[in-house]
């Protein structure tokens, strides 16, 4: 599937500071602090941001400690209403927690739905049918929700949810492609590496033309370059039954799939 390159920008963080020497009493009398000292007022250049989304940290570094317990807690409190995430290039460690989270879920409550929210450019193919299968194998309906992007095996997840709850916020795009790869070695080895790509290509592509019902020879036809979508058009070609245009309550999948197409559609 697709690879994707991110890249991140990160904020400096400068402290001013005043030259000290152990030998002059009045160094620091001669010299201005650019922050007074509060003892009871934590400083503002040490201040962690209050939002999970809006990281500070220093050039080369990741995120503060602070930073990413508070955007895991998010994470977590959002599984606790059973809302599963997708976000990123869909890698092994993505699939494993993801597998771990949808095999709890089901047996914590298997009646009740899991609602997987899809932002992800695509990524591994054998990791996303990891993914793919445990949607298969639990037994609670997956709903799955595409929010900004959903491309390449992120576009296969996202089809792949329980029909009748496959949806899309309205400025969300969707694209599919055929496997993307390369190989090196002598012959045999690219050979088997080509016989590999062409049966996630025939095994991905029978799969796109049973969620969507479209034939498997329009799937081969649009796969062979990227094939973007806008969420209508994307339920008119059947990778979604509906887009969401009505606040978070309508999350909640409808009894039938008519219903959802009324109320939840443009």
């Amino acid at each position: 599937m697709a690879h994707t390159c991110v890249s991140t920008s990160a904020s400096s963080l400068r402290f001013s500071s005043v030259p000290f020497s152990p030998n002059s009493s009045t160094n620091l009398d001669s010299h201005k602090l650019s922050v007074p000292f509060h003892p009871l007022r934590p400083r503002d250049d040490l201040q962690v941001p209050s939002s999970p989304y809006f990281p500070a940290y220093a050039q080369g570094q990741g995120p503060p400690p602070m930073v990413q317990e508070r955007f895991m807690s998010v994470i977590s409190q959002l599984f606790l209403y059973r809302i599963v995430r997708c976000g990123g290039p869909v890698d092994d460690d993505m699939a494993n927690i993801i597998v771990a989270q949808l095999l709890y879920l089901d047996a914590l409550d298997p009646k009740k739905d899991i609602v997987m929210y899809i932002n992800s450019p695509g990524g591994s193919v054998t990791a996303g049918m990891a993914i793919f299968d445990t949607m298969r194998h639990i037994r609670p309906d997956v709903s799955t929700v595409c929010v900004g992007l959903a491309a390449s095996m992120g576009a296969f997840l996202l089809s792949a949810g329980t029909k009748g709850k496959r949806y899309s916020l309205p400025n969300s795009r969707i694209m599919i492609h055929q496997p993307l790869g390369g190989a090196q070695g002598s012959q045999t080895d690219i050979e088997i590496q080509a016989n590999e790509m062409l049966h996630h290509k025939a095994n991905l592509n029978g799969y796109l033309a049973y969620h969507t019902g479209q034939s498997l020879e329009r799937i081969n036809q649009d796969t062979d370059r990227d094939f973007f979508m806008s969420a209508k058009e994307a339920k008119e070609y059947g990778l979604i039954d509906g887009v969401i245009l009505n606040p978070l309550k309508s999350l909640q999948p409808l009894a039938a799939a008519a219903d959802s197409s009324e109320q939840l559609s443009v």
